[in-house]
Order: C-alpha cells, then sequence, then structure tokens
C-alpha cells in the first residue's frame, strides 16, 4: 500500500485513453465492495463511462455480466480496475477476455499477487523502489511546491526521506505535513516521527494487515517484523511450524500480498514503514 499503484495507472488512463472507442476507470473497490451492499452500480458505471448514458438498469450481478458482456464486446475499451482484492469483483466486472471487443486493454492494480494469477494475466508488473533523487523530488513537491528542498531544509529533507522508507504515500503526506513549517518546527516533528508513526502513513498500510482473512497470517507478520527480518526464509518456516504455524503457506499469501519480500539470497524482508 501507497507505492503508487492507482497513481501510475490514473497517469496511464489519461494518457492513452482518447486511442480507445471507451474508457472507464473503476477507483477503490475494495472500500466500495466492503461498504456499499449495491454492487451492481459497478457494473452500470462502467456502462455509463463507455455508452455515455445513464439509460441501462441492471437487476442483479448475473444480469450485469450478461449485460457487459453483451455492450463491452461491440467496442474497443480501455478499462481499469483499482484497488481490487477478491476475484468475485473480477468476475463480476471483466468475466473473461471474450466479453471486450479485439484491441481491448484491462488494468487491475492490486496489493495481492495471487489474484493476477487466478485470473491468468497477461502481464504482471511490480512497481520499483524509488531511488533517492526521485524520493527527493516527490517529497519536495508537496513541502516546497518545487522539485528541488529549500536549501536551508535540505538535510533535514534528507531525514524525512530516511523515515519514509522512499515510500510515495508517506513522502507525500509527510510533504504536506511539513509544507510552510519553520526550521524549529521540522526539528520537533522530526523527533516525533523518530518515536510515534505518522498516523495518516499507518492507517494506510494498516489496510493490507488489515485484510489478512486468518489470524495465522497476522501472528506470522508481526513475528516477522519483531523477529525474523534478515533471516533465512527456511529458517523461519521450519521455527514457526514448530509453533504450529503452517508458515510454508502464511510467508507464500504475505509475499503475495506485498507484505513480505525474499531476497535473491532468500532471506526476508520487510519495508521499513511496514516494520
Amino acid at each position: 500500500g501507497g507505492m503508487g499503484k492507482t497513481t501510475i495507472a490514473k497517469a496511464i488512463y489519461n494518457e492513452i485513453g482518447s486511442k480507445f472507442e471507451g474508457k472507464s476507470f473503476l477507483l477503490n473497490i475494495r472500500e466500495f465492495w466492503e461498504t456499499d451492499t449495491n454492487h451492481v452500480s459497478l457494473q452500470q458505471q462502467v456502462l455509463c463511462d463507455v455508452y455515455k448514458t445513464t439509460s441501462f438498469k441492471i437487476r442483479d450481478i448475473e444480469s450485469g455480466k450478461n449485460m457487459l458482456k453483451q455492450r463491452l464486446a461491440q467496442k474497443r475499451v480501455l478499462f481499469v480496475l483499482d484497488d481490487v482484492n477478491e476475484l468475485d469483483q473480477l468476475k463480476a466486472l471483466c468475466g473473461s477476455r471474450e466479453w471486450f471487443g479485439s484491441g481491448s486493454r484491462i488494468i487491475i492494480t492490486t496489493r495481492d499477487m495471487h489474484l493476477l494469477k487466478s485470473c491468468r494475466v497477461d502481464r504482471v508488473y511490480k512497481i520499483e523502489e524509488m531511488d533517492e533523487g526521485e524520493s527527493l523530488e516527490l517529497f519536495s513537491w508537496h513541502a516546497f511546491k518545487q522539485p528541488s528542498p529549500i536549501e536551508d531544509f535540505a538535510t533535514h529533507s534528507s531525514d524525512v526521506i530516511a523515515y519514509s522508507g522512499r515510500l510515495p504515500l508517506a513522502l507525500e503526506v509527510l510533504g504536506s505535513y511539513l509544507f510552510d513549517c519553520e526550521i524549529a518546527e521540522w526539528h520537533k516533528v522530526l523527533e516525533k516521527l523518530k518515536c510515534i508513526p505518522h498516523d495518516e502513513v499507518q492507517k494506510k498500510l494498516r489496510v493490507s494487515f488489515d485484510g489478512l482473512k486468518d489470524v495465522t497470517e497476522q501472528q506470522i507478520f508481526l513475528d516477522i517484523a519483531c523477529f525474523f527480518i534478515g533471516m533465512d526464509r527456511n529458517d523461519v518456516i521450519h521455527i514457526l511450524n514448530g509453533c504450529g504455524f503452517f508458515a510454508d503457506t502464511g510467508i507464500k499469501v504475505l509475499v503475495e500480498r506485498s507484505l513480505v519480500t525474499v531476497d535473491n539470497r532468500n532471506r526476508l524482508r520487510m519495508h521499513d514503514r511496514l516494520a
């Protein structure tokens, strides 16, 4: 969470959308699915976006699937599904490639790589971490409204970037928080951030953790965060299996959710803001 998946999808959508006969961008599907029972309204939104009319009326999910298949197959469309976390969402909104006209493109953003494997996507793109220069520029746009820090704040800006772990979400939130603050205020904020996680960042990142459906997976995540970062994956699996945690499956889920990574030496890693 917070790596910039939605931002990148929006940029692509805005850049190439005019090349298609119709387009639709469904934002925050996970959140909508959890808080609104009227799921057919998403199906209606797709048709409304593509055909520029509100005349389509859908009774239920199944009839909505048939209507989407019938209507979208007639057009070359660009379709973005943002923050998908359940297979049922994909089945309801883009059941198969046959639903869409030739030359259509479907972009899915998710924190769960297993979903992409389940629907047999053509390609998976994993967002790479920004380098120090990119991180500094992003932070500066929010903290100073320019691409580089004000001279007197250069060192402090580097400290904030170190705290953020180069996470785009953290850089944007903290940059906006520190905008137009005096040096004295920066000192106070930096001291505080060393002790207390920034609420907005922590809340956003916690979504992935709360999304784990099995309490055992949550416990494995917490154990790795507290004790096993940098340890060999196989050794950790052996230890946790001894505690009855079925760590083979649990760690696989955490990797698919981008909560844990495994480096080229088979050692477990975790983003600083998650740990």
